[in-house]
């Protein structure tokens, strides 16, 4: 049986909090629910996500008044899960405008200074996916129990981060993300705890930070089209194995602590040691480029 939870607060529970910034609505636990399904698309502006102090399955913030964009929140709750879907889009004034966001993207003044400021609570296991089409994304994942996160942006640069390094409260399945033309950059990706990586770039930029000493094995499996990966390696004394597939239009550039051991493939002195569970890269490339940093 589905059963709606809380409807969110909206316009007149606005609580003012830094000058403009405004609680826009919110999501409580009316039904008992162990994990939580957060899908969140967000066509224009800035976007921050982070843990909050509450128990509030999710609220959100805004310097931007209701009329100025358009919104949608659906909950409910089936078999104990919480599946939320919230979808955010700024309003723009005119035609002129909208063409103009189309053509120019993030260089669209009007669109820098508007945002939402999205905080979950630590007290609930989540999968999230998150979707970005223009403007910039920052993802604070510290001390959140996070089992899947799935991230594309379009053309919005994105950052997902653990700023107060903390680490994820539970282990990751898998950490998904792709780039289309944007840009988007992972650091400290060894406190998400995630088993698998998987990271796609078409026309855009990707850095996956992987130089902390990792909490638990994992697998990297990634494609670049025609833009730019780059991945900084773990500790010299991890093994890694890097298997790369590529053709003669793109460029791979190595580190100097990976030696070619085999046709595409490669490893760092500390495999040659112990073969034993590394880490392993398995990466496809076309046109783009392929950096690996020590």
């Amino acid at each position: 049986m589905v059963k709606s939870i809380s409807v969110f607060s909206l316009g007149l529970l606005s609580v003012a909090l830094f000058g403009q910034v405004k609680k826009q609505f919110s999501v409580e636990e009316k039904e008992k629910c162990d994990r939580v399904e957060l899908c969140i698309k967000s066509k224009t502006g800035n976007c921050y996500i982070k843990s909050g102090q509450s128990q509030e399955i999710l609220n959100v913030y805004s310097n931007q008044d209701l009329e100025n964009y358009a919104h949608s929140l659906t909950n409910i709750v089936k078999n104990k899960i919480c599946k939320i879907n919230l979808a955010l889009k700024q309003e723009l004034s005119g035609m002129g405008e909208k063409i103009s966001t189309q053509v120019m993207g993030n260089d669209v003044n009007d669109i820098s200074d508007k945002f939402w400021k999205i905080y979950l609570t630590n007290d609930k296991p989540y999968s999230l996916d998150l979707n970005y089409g223009l403007g910039n994304a920052n993802i604070d994942l510290s001390g959140l129990s996070v089992q899947r996160l799935k991230i594309r942006t379009g053309s919005a640069d994105v950052n997902v981060t653990y700023n107060q390094g903390l680490e994820n409260k539970v282990d990751m399945d898998t950490f998904q993300v792709k780039v289309d033309m944007g840009s988007l950059t992972v650091r400290h990706m060894n406190l998400s705890r995630s088993k698998t990586v998987l990271a796609d770039v078409g026309f855009g930029n990707i850095l996956l930070d992987f130089s902390d000493k990792p909490l638990r094995n994992y697998s990297v499996t990634g494609s670049v089209g025609a833009g730019n990966m780059t991945i900084l390696m773990p500790d010299a004394d991890v093994p890694v194995l890097v298997k790369i597939s590529e053709s003669w239009l793109c460029s791979i550039e190595l580190c100097s602590g990976l030696k070619k051991i085999a046709p595409n493939t490669f490893a760092n002195a500390a495999y040659k040691k112990n073969s034993k569970d590394p880490v392993t890269f398995d990466l496809d490339v076309s046109m783009g480029t392929i950096l690996f940093k020590q």
